[in-house]
Parts: C-alpha cells; sequence; structure tokens
C-alpha cells in the first residue's frame, strides 16, 4: 500500500518548489517532509524529486503525483456526498488543486470565464493554471504536469479525450503611423525584413505562418519579444511594431482605426481544442462544461 502522507508530501514539494514551503502548506516541519520523500523513494526503489531550486519531480515523481491528484478529487466528490467523512487526511478545509495549462491568448480572452465560474461553484478546489503556447500545451499534458489543457492539437495525447472548443482568429495589425511609416510601399517579404514585429516568446510562431502565406516563402523579421498578451497590444497601439492578435481582442482598436490590418481579410485561423484525462474524476468534467461553456458564449467566444 502506497503512504499517503508521503504522496502528499512530495506532492507540496513538487507544487510549492521547495521542502520549507511544502512544510508550512502542510503544516509540518521541513525534516519531515523530507523523511517522508526519502521514504517514498526507498518505497518505490528510485528518485522521485530533482533537489534545487526549485526541486522538480522526475517522470517516477510526476506519476505519482498525477495519482494523489486524482484520489484528491475522488474525495473531495465523496465529502460533499458524505460530510461525515470530512475529517483526517482531507480536512474539511484541505481543497483540491487541478491543474491546466492554457495558452497566453485564451487566458486573456475567453477562458477566464470559465476559471472564474468553475472557481466559485467548486468552493473546494483551486486551480493552478501555466501558461504555454498553444502548439505546447500538450506536452505538460504528456508529461503528466497538468490533468487538462487548452491545446492546438487535434489528436488525443494516449490517454486523454480530445473536444473542439472552436476557433481563435488572428489579425495581422499594427497601428495607422507605423504601417504609413514601414508599409508605404504594401506589404510584401521586403518590406516584412526590415519591419520590426512583435513576437510573444520564442515558441511563437503565428507571425511566421502568416509571412509564409502572404508572401509563399519565410522571411526572417527584426522582432521585439513581448511576453504579455495586454502588452502585446499597447506595444502595437504604440508603434513598436506589428504582431498577430486575437481579433477579440483588437475589435475595438480596428473599429476606431488605431489599429489597421496590415493585409485587409487574411485572418490566420488557430482551432483549439480541451484535452483531459480519460479516466478523469467528476470534477474535470465540470471543468470541462465551464470552458466548453466560455468557448462558445461572450465577447470572446470562439469561431
Amino acid at each position: 500500500m502506497l503512504d499517503y502522507a508521503a504522496l502528499n508530501a512530495l506532492a507540496a514539494v513538487v507544487r510549492e518548489g521547495s521542502f520549507d514551503r511544502a512544510a508550512r502548506a502542510l503544516n509540518v516541519t521541513p525534516s519531515a517532509v523530507s523523511q517522508r520523500v526519502k521514504l517514498l523513494e526507498e518505497r518505490i526503489g528510485g528518485a522521485l524529486l530533482v533537489r534545487g531550486t526549485p526541486c522538480v519531480a522526475t517522470d517516477l515523481g510526476l506519476q505519482l503525483c498525477r495519482h494523489i491528484e486524482r484520489v484528491d478529487m475522488l474525495e473531495h466528490e465523496l465529502r460533499d456526498a458524505m460530510p461525515a467523512l470530512g475529517t483526517g487526511r482531507a480536512a474539511p478545509a484541505a481543497r483540491v488543486t487541478v491543474r491546466v495549462a492554457v495558452n497566453a491568448d485564451s487566458l486573456a480572452t475567453w477562458f477566464m470565464a470559465a476559471a472564474a465560474g468553475f472557481a466559485t461553484q467548486e468552493a473546494g478546489a483551486l486551480l493552478d493554471l501555466s501558461v504555454d503556447d498553444q502548439d505546447h500545451t500538450a506536452e505538460r499534458l504528456r508529461s503528466g504536469a497538468v490533468l487538462a489543457a487548452v491545446t492546438a492539437l487535434a489528436q488525443p495525447v494516449p490517454g486523454c479525450n480530445s473536444e473542439a472548443l472552436g476557433t481563435m482568429r488572428y489579425v495581422a495589425a499594427a497601428s495607422p503611423a507605423f504601417v504609413a511609416r514601414h508599409f508605404s510601399k504594401g506589404v510584401g517579404a521586403r518590406t516584412l525584413a526590415v519591419a520590426p514585429s512583435l513576437v510573444f516568446d520564442r515558441k511563437d510562431r503565428l507571425q511566421a505562418r502568416w509571412v509564409r502565406r502572404i508572401c509563399h516563402r519565410s522571411v526572417e523579421t527584426p522582432r521585439h519579444w513581448l511576453p504579455s498578451a495586454q502588452g502585446f497590444v499597447e506595444g502595437a497601439l504604440a508603434g513598436m511594431g506589428w504582431g498577430m492578435h486575437p481579433v477579440s481582442m483588437v475589435a475595438d482598436a480596428l473599429r476606431e482605426g488605431r489599429l489597421v490590418e496590415l493585409v485587409p481579410e487574411s485572418t490566420l485561423p488557430v482551432p483549439l481544442y480541451w484535452q483531459q484525462a480519460r479516466a478523469a474524476p467528476a470534477l474535470l468534467d465540470r471543468l470541462r462544461a465551464a470552458v466548453r461553456a466560455a468557448s462558445r458564449s461572450g465577447p470572446h467566444a470562439l469561431a
């Protein structure tokens, strides 16, 4: 049998990043956390943590963290149905944490409605949202770092279900002054190779995909790295460069003329999917329902 006190200690170290913070979260001493993890490693016969700043789980450790997360979700549901069970290892004040990966543009637009709706309905649950490019969030699901993800990958990750959410449409836009300065002779390979672009991070390939569509070949563009969804829009409005923006985020700016499309009617569609562990507790299904509803309604609804 697994020692669930030890599993909770391991999960706390991975979640908090250190033995000291895990001890404070569990209301025990750091030496008690260390001893529990050590005993668990001896029981399993392998390293479960890479000690460092922060501490991170090994592949074995991730499997055990994923197991204890599911156990906590199941116990959360049992406590709702049977309040008398709210004693012992999982006290009434204990909360289950649901780890989800989501792309930055979804988080800045439609996803927060889903997160807020879920959080208000599930008082005993907390969300741990990690942000990554939509082409890479599935990797976190595959590794076991999260139990669900918003992703551009339609093919289900092994052990997961995949459900289409809709399409996020992106528009290449910049301020009128920027367009007048850099694209007075049109938008093409020559002008794009000189005009600064805005790129979210090293994983962001939207600009490159749009440029290839327009020019029918790759073009190296000067880049400002700007890893903030809101800052991305503000940078474009301020004339820093052109970038790929979710249409719903810049609709007002386009309508008011504060931003203009580089090439009219050249939006780039990015289909998004919700993937979650197939053998998931009902708590994840309720989160899925909230995600599905938010993606289909409101000013930032997916197409």
